[in-house]
Parts: C-alpha cells; sequence; structure tokens
C-alpha cells in the first residue's frame, strides 16, 4: 500500500492522518544545526531568499537562545515566514545556495526558520507595533499572502489599513489551500494575527464587487491593492464532469481542513488529473482519506512537471502512481450519475509551445480506460475577470498588468501583486514571492504618498 499503514486507514484514524506529517526540529537539534552555519559576511542564503531575510543573523539567535530575536528577524522580511519554513522550496532556494552544499550538507534553514516562528506561535508572541497614523488609508482586496505582506509593512508606516476578505478567515492559500499535514491553519492564523496587531482591520466574509461595490472601495481609499489571487480550478472540457465524484482540487483540499473528515474515499480509486502542487495535495489528502489506490496523470512529462521536487517525493512516499504523457478524454458514470471509470489517451511530445514546454500531442489507437470511483481536477486556477474589470483594469486573460517597478496598474490609485499578476514564463507561483510583492507594493505606495520619507521601516 503507502507508507500510511493499512493499520490507519480506518474510518476511526482518519482524522489522525490529517495531523501534522514533520515534527520539526528539538531544542537539541536546533542548536547544534545552528552551530554549523558558518555565518558568512555576503551570504548566498540571503540573496537567494525571495524576501531578503537576513538568514545568518536568525540562525546565529538561535544559537545564542534568542528565539524572540531569531523570529522578529524572520518575519520582518518575510510576514507569512512561518508558513513559508514548511511550504517553501528551500532546497531550490536558500538551502540550495548554501555554501556547505560543496563540502558537506546545507545547512538545514527552512527547518531553522520553523523552530524559531514555532517558538513565537508557541509563546503567543507579538512582534510588532503600529507606526505612528500618517493620515492615508489603503484598502486591500484580498487577505491571502501578497495582502497580508502589504498590510503589514502598511502598518508598520501608520496606514489606516482594511483588507476585504470574502472567505471566513483571511490567510488565503495558507489558510485552505495548502493540506493540514503539511500547513495548519494555526500556523496561518498566528500570522493573521501579526497583522491585526498593527491596527489593521480585517473585514472577512466580505467580497468586493458583492458584499461591497467598488466603486465605494474606490471612493473611500486613498489607494487600492488588489491582491484577489486566482479562482477554482477550470474545466477539463470532456463529458462527464457534472457526475457525482468529480472534484475542484481547491475546494476538495479546502474541506479536508474546514469541514469533520469523512470516510468518503474510504477504500475507493481515485485519479488527479494535473501535476502541480494542488494535484499533489488532492493525491496525498485522497491516501489520507482512505483511497485504496491513487493515480495522478499528466499530459507531459516528468520533466515538464509544476510541482516542486519535493512535493512529488512525498507524494511517492504516500504510494501516489504517476502516469505520464496521459490525457483524460471522457468521464464515465453509472445510471445514479456516479462515475465508475475514465477513459484516456496516451501522448507524446511535440514542438513547443509559447512557454518553451513540447506540446502533447494523441497518439491514435492508444485509448485506453481506467476504473475509478473519484477524479479530482487539478489543472490550474481560472481568474477573477469579472472583479478586474469592475475596476477597469488592464489584464491578459485576467492577468492584471501593472507596472513591474511599482506595482501599479492601469488605474493609478490601484495596484496588484501575488497571482493576480502571475502569468506563463514568470517564473515559478510561490507564497514567497507574493509576500515579497506585497512588501515592495507597500513601499511603492509609500513612495508615491510620501516621496520626501525613505520607503524602508
Amino acid at each position: 500500500m503507502s507508507n500510511l499503514t493499512k493499520s490507519r486507514i480506518s474510518f476511526d484514524n482518519l482524522s489522525k492522518n490529517f495531523e501534522e506529517v514533520d515534527p520539526g526540529l528539538t531544542n537539541q537539534e536546533a542548536v547544534e544545526e545552528a552551530n554549523r552555519c558558518l555565518y558568512c559576511y555576503d551570504a548566498p542564503c540571503i540573496t537567494a531568499c525571495p524576501t531578503g531575510i537576513d538568514i545568518p543573523t536568525f540562525i546565529k539567535k538561535i544559537a545564542s537562545g534568542n528565539l524572540k530575536g531569531s523570529a522578529k528577524t524572520i518575519m520582518m522580511e518575510n510576514a507569512v515566514g512561518a508558513s513559508c519554513a514548511r511550504v517553501c522550496p528551500t532546497e531550490e532556494l536558500c538551502e540550495g545556495a548554501c555554501v556547505l552544499n560543496h563540502s558537506t550538507t546545507p545547512i538545514m534553514i527552512g527547518n531553522l526558520q520553523r523552530y524559531a516562528t514555532d517558538w513565537a506561535i508557541k509563546n503567543e508572541q507579538i512582534l510588532f507595533k503600529p507606526g505612528k497614523k500618517n493620515g492615508k488609508s489603503v484598502a486591500i482586496v484580498g487577505g491571502g499572502p501578497a495582502g497580508l505582506a502589504a498590510a503589514r509593512e502598511l502598518g508598520l508606516l501608520g496606514y489606516a489599513v482594511t483588507i476585504f476578505e470574502a472567505e471566513e478567515q483571511a490567510g488565503g492559500l495558507n489558510t485552505y489551500g495548502i493540506v493540514s499535514f503539511r500547513l495548519p491553519q494555526a500556523i496561518s492564523f498566528w500570522e493573521v494575527n501579526q497583522v491585526e496587531s498593527l491596527d489593521v482591520e480585517i473585514r472577512t466574509n466580505t467580497a468586493v464587487g458583492k458584499d461591497i461595490s467598488v466603486e465605494e472601495v474606490l471612493e473611500n481609499y486613498d489607494i487600492v491593492i488588489l491582491t484577489t489571487g486566482m479562482s477554482s480550478v477550470p474545466n477539463l472540457g470532456i463529458d462527464g464532469e457534472d457526475l457525482d465524484g468529480v472534484y475542484d482540487a481547491i475546494e476538495f483540499v479546502k474541506e479536508t481542513k474546514t469541514k469533520p473528515i469523512t470516510n468518503q474515499l474510504l477504500g475507493k480509486k481515485v485519479v488527479v488529473i494535473g501535476a502541480g502542487n494542488t494535484a499533489i495535495d488532492g493525491a496525498t489528502c485522497s491516501v489520507r482519506l482512505g483511497a485504496e489506490n491513487v493515480k495522478i496523470l499528466y499530459r507531459r512529462t516528468i520533466e515538464e512537471m509544476t510541482a516542486y521536487d519535493f512535493e512529488y517525493e512525498f507524494a511517492k512516499q504516500d504510494g501516489v502512481e504517476f502516469r505520464w504523457l496521459t490525457t483524460p478524454t471522457k468521464i464515465i458514470g453509472d445510471d445514479k450519475g456516479r462515475v465508475t471509470g475514465i477513459e484516456c489517451i496516451k501522448m507524446e511530445l511535440g514542438e513547443p509551445e509559447a512557454d518553451g514546454r513540447r506540446r502533447p500531442v494523441p497518439i491514435e489507437g492508444s485509448e485506453f480506460t481506467l476504473e475509478v470511483d473519484a477524479v479530482i481536477k487539478a489543472i490550474g486556477q481560472s481568474r477573477y475577470v469579472n472583479l478586474i474589470e469592475q475596476f477597469g483594469l488592464d489584464h491578459k486573460g485576467g492577468v492584471v498588468q501593472v507596472n513591474s517597478e511599482t506595482f501599479q496598474t492601469s488605474n493609478d490609485k490601484v495596484f496588484a501583486c501575488g497571482d493576480v499578476i502571475f502569468g506563463k514564463n514568470q517564473g515559478e507561483a510561490m507564497v514567497v514571492s507574493a509576500a515579497q510583492q506585497g512588501k515592495e507594493t507597500a513601499y511603492a505606495i509609500h513612495k508615491k504618498l510620501f516621496s520626501h520619507v525613505s520607503p524602508t521601516v
């Protein structure tokens, strides 16, 4: 089966499967690891961190026992630094740049970052104080990583900030979209509390364009920042998508974080369509919900897969199977409207497309059928085009167009950052990148409104 043994896959134990997998470093392990750091003067790990965390400094503070100082060093540069400690591809970023890669093993920067921020969470630390009020107001539409980061910087700079969040809780992807066994909601909630401690107002259950008009927001605030992220998973465009047992991966993961765990997949066969991080989450959630077999179907090869390497390895450890160069053509159902199978066709890679990846082409005569009980769609996410157009912003297919240096949109009063401006050929859409964009947007706004004041805290 998988590394979740059959003895654990029972209805009584399913909820335990969603407890955090990695227990983190012990006190002794953290101190020993911190003392391995060379505290490089011109540390490449800092340059490799999108938010520019002073990594040698926070590690040295762990070694000296100053855990609050360590956490503050981290969170000062990255408002969602506790979440990033768990979900960042550190092997590609800070740890990948560690000078010790050339002689031994890199410092476990992500684990040390988690150790310091976990201490702050456990000890209910409030790390920052609001800045002196400057008389200006900013509305932020969306309370995910980018929105929280922008709000935190603006709060330190003395702005009156209001976040409009459509969901019941702020935190965006970190709260709802990343599986609990990798990122518990409590971590995201603490980060939200850090932002609220700066006198930032967070109005949850409030969708701009629905519960409050775009016109009202534009009229009542000096500046608006759009950080709505992305929406639901689009349709596959094949027959059978309306059958019982077909799931949107985003909603599927969200339910495991917000509702009681059920036995809906116990003993079932599941296929996940797509090979990004959300697809991995859908697959590993299915394993933990007791699925008998879980397959990921991807129309390209492992080389084109967008999931992080550590996510891929995690899924394989859970027993998830990968079917490369495979595309679904039809979802099959019974007379009661329930999924019973999925028709697929094998693919081969043709000429490169605009993004540089080779286009998958169907192989005639290679059709086959898999017997399945559930299908999870994870082929990317759609955009909040209607809201973007209510603001009257220039966009390309829902990707808001901004000045690359200031994040200002076609409306001088509106800025945008995070996934709402992320498109193809722009690298990876990472939580840490969204946080950095939120910071930079806040500084750009401050420079615009107070050009005589340095845009730093």
